[in-house]
């Protein structure tokens, strides 16, 4: 995208109308968030005030992961839990302001790509084990929000107690859907049902893709968390073992938590906060994202090949596959996965 006068018009319309009062639009800067989404970042000039804003924008309706209104509430949500993340300022539906369904939050300032989120740990000694303990304690006020004041639009299970199934249902579904058979993506299948975890006391609500990537940190840590559009309601296991996984850390793979942090910081920021770590439930939520995210890049290649979706990207995603593979393994191993 680039700016255009019709963009900071409709932007303009929008907040003024919201705020009862004349807003000035200035954009600073437009970047695609992949084919689903755009970032607008502008300020906001009302009554002298200068106000830094991100405009998320879903361009293509027919393709977005979930209603703006379902994830703007999954923020205000997360925000009234004490968990760090941009201040919702409005929501809107009308496509004819600004090309497509959207909502505007306070713009952060901070890192949010995972190699300079990396540098700027290794430039400020401690940073990491700061920031592990503080993405604990975030996820953990978020799970301790009632599951009833979530959003009616927000995935559910069917029943509290089948989260286990549900997930391993999908996985079985997309292995049967590989272009080529995966003897190691069955196999981790058959460990899922055999090891299969006790259910949580009670659905959490979970972010979904919290991970490195996902975080603007600063170099006093964490300052906001990003991207809701997969937010649902499960285990809250899930969110903790998925910033675990290694392909997460970006090639500091002795930093189990998103390539900054231990596991032991995690875990103690999580249980500070009031959050109740359950190990045998975190590993398998950990081989069943490592199985998930292989199978999902499986599913992209495939897309390319089959001409559904022809892309260089999609394509590519197919040369991980086996990485993934390898990272399942690992995790199968008679151990309880510690630092894979």
């Amino acid at each position: 995208m680039s700016p255009t006068p019709d963009l900071a018009q409709g932007l303009a319309r929008a907040l003024s109308t919201t705020w009862g009062e004349t807003a000035e639009i200035e954009i600073r800067d437009q970047a695609s968030a992949g084919a689903r989404r755009h970032n607008v970042l502008f300020d906001a000039l009302r009554g002298g005030e200068r106000i830094p804003l991100v405009a998320t924008i879903i361009p293509n309706p027919a393709i977005q992961v979930m209603d703006v209104e379902v994830e703007a509430a999954s923020l205000r949500l997360a925000e009234s839990q004490g968990m760090p993340v941009p201040h919702v300022h409005g929501v809107w539906q009308d496509t004819s302001l600004v090309g497509g369904p959207f909502f505007v939050s306070t713009r952060i300032d901070g890192e949010t790509i995972p190699r300079q989120v990396l540098r700027l740990v290794e430039a400020h000694p401690g940073l990491g084990a700061t920031l592990a303990g503080q993405c604990g304690g975030a996820l953990a006020r978020l799970h301790a929000a009632d599951a009833d004041k979530a959003h009616e639009g927000l995935i559910r299970p069917r029943e509290d107690d089948c989260v286990v199934e549900q997930a391993l249902t999908g996985v079985a579904a997309l292995i049967g859907e590989l272009l080529q058979p995966s003897p190691s993506f069955t196999l981790g299948l058959r460990w899922l049902e055999r090891h299969a975890p006790a259910p949580p006391e009670r659905l959490s609500v979970l972010h979904g893709d919290f991970r490195n990537g996902n975080l603007i940190v600063g170099d006093d840590g964490l300052r906001a968390v990003l991207d809701w559009e997969v937010g649902h309601l499960g285990d809250p296991m899930e969110d903790a073992a998925w910033l675990c996984m290694r392909m997460w850390r970006f090639r500091n793979d002795e930093l189990e938590v998103g390539g900054f942090g231990q596991r032991a910081q995690l875990r103690e920021g999580y249980e500070a906060a009031g959050g109740a770590w359950r190990d045998e439930a975190f590993h398998w939520w950990k081989v069943l994202g490592t199985l998930r995210w292989g199978l999902g890049l499986a599913g992209q290649a495939k897309a390319h090949i089959d001409g559904s979706v022809p892309n260089i990207i999609m394509a590519a995603s197919g040369r991980r596959v086996a990485e993934l593979e390898y990272d399942l393994l690992m995790l199968l191993q008679p151990t309880d996965g510690a630092g894979r």
